[in-house]
């Protein structure tokens, strides 16, 4: 009985031993905890936005005169010049109009010659020879308007450019203003796409250069466009509905690759200089203020607010709040509390970096 009341007391002995140096071991390995520092470097991130390209100008040309539509002188697509013929509309109704008040104009003229001689002699009154110099000069009106009247018959390119699908053929009675087509001009495309307030205001603070204002375009097929754009306006107000603010981005188009309507994704990188960087994962919120934990040289944990500048992928910028030179907590956040005394893990700030995946510069 007593023998096995001695085997039973050292298994229990052994049993309490075990259990005492697992919770030790356990405690020691919890009480280790991964720490670093905040880094300061130059880097840069990428923000996509959807966009929508559009031709620099793009116009309706409208018949400007009533009639048959009588030629079309340039095919759907084509590119044309600067008064290039595009559409003749028949001319008879104007150009009989313009040979009547032509006639009239000589007339008036060749009475006012008769009726200057006379008063000149002093035959006819100062008043008849000015009222043959207003009939002269309402013939002259009357003519240039018919002029005008006839030019409008043939309808030229106002720029340089491509021709849009037509909507009338030849042989169509057309009315004054109807659209017959449109025609774009695509030397250049202005870019259009909807950046949120956060990141406005990051692109505000942050510009500096020209450098910095520079666009790369993703087309439709996935592949960036060969030419880089410039951010040259930015509208005066935002959406309240959707947060959003309206850029534009112009874009040189030598090749002719880009068309009025097309879609695409902006990319527009940011440059952050000497920026001070911690991971995400290294915060905590408290009544919406950001806090990190910082280790003293006694290894216990203060919590310190931190001013958030930026918000990159996985990172934070700091404005204020802690330096590059305090050691921060980067994981089990939720499992210490103010002034634990910690056994810190030290990290190199390069190797969070690259663990996150920052792309630095």
């Amino acid at each position: 009985m007593i023998k096995k009341f001695f085997i039973f007391m050292t298994f229990s002995a052994l049993l309490i031993h075990t259990s005492c140096e697992s919770k030790k071991e356990k405690k020691e390995e919890e009480a280790s905890f991964l720490v670093s520092s905040p880094v300061k470097i130059d880097t840069s991130i990428s923000e996509d936005y959807v966009s929508q390209i559009k031709s620099i100008r793009h116009i309706e040309i409208r018949a400007q005169e009533r009639g048959y539509l009588e030629k079309i002188y340039v095919d759907e697509g084509d590119h044309v010049k600067k008064g290039q013929l595009l559409f003749q509309i028949m001319p008879n109704l104007y150009q009989a109009e313009m040979e009547k008040a032509k006639a009239e104009a000589s007339y008036a003229q060749i009475e006012y010659e008769n009726t200057k001689k006379l008063a000149d002699s002093n035959v006819v009154a100062p008043n008849e020879l000015a009222m043959a110099k207003a009939n002269l000069e309402k013939a002259n009106a009357e003519l240039s308007l018919a002029n005008v009247h006839l030019n409008f018959t043939q309808i030229r390119a106002p720029f340089d450019g491509i021709i849009d699908r037509f909507l009338v053929r030849p042989g169509s009675l057309v009315d004054e203003g109807e659209l017959l087509t449109n025609l774009a001009d695509n030397s250049e495309m202005w870019v259009y796409f909807n950046v949120p307030e956060a990141e406005y205001l990051d692109f505000k603070i942050h510009m500096g250069e020209d450098d910095d204002r520079k666009v790369s375009l993703m087309m439709a097929n996935n592949r960036i466009f060969d030419h880089e754009g410039i951010i040259e306006t930015i509208e005066a107000d935002f959406n309240n509905e959707t947060g959003n603010i309206p850029f534009r981005a112009t874009f040189p188009n030598p090749e002719g690759l880009l068309r009025h309507g097309e879609t695409g994704s902006i990319l527009m990188k940011m440059e952050f200089k000497n920026a001070l960087l911690i991971p995400q994962k290294a915060t905590f919120e408290v009544l919406d203020k950001k806090y990190v934990y910082v280790v003293n040289d006694e290894n216990a944990i203060k919590a310190k607010e931190v001013v958030i500048g930026a918000e990159l992928p996985h990172l934070y910028e700091v404005v204020s709040g802690i330096s590059e030179n305090d050691k921060i907590l980067i994981e089990g956040l939720g499992l210490v509390r103010e002034n634990d005394e910690i056994e810190p893990e030290f990290v190199k700030p390069e190797k969070v970096l690259s663990n996150l995946q920052l792309t630095a510069e």
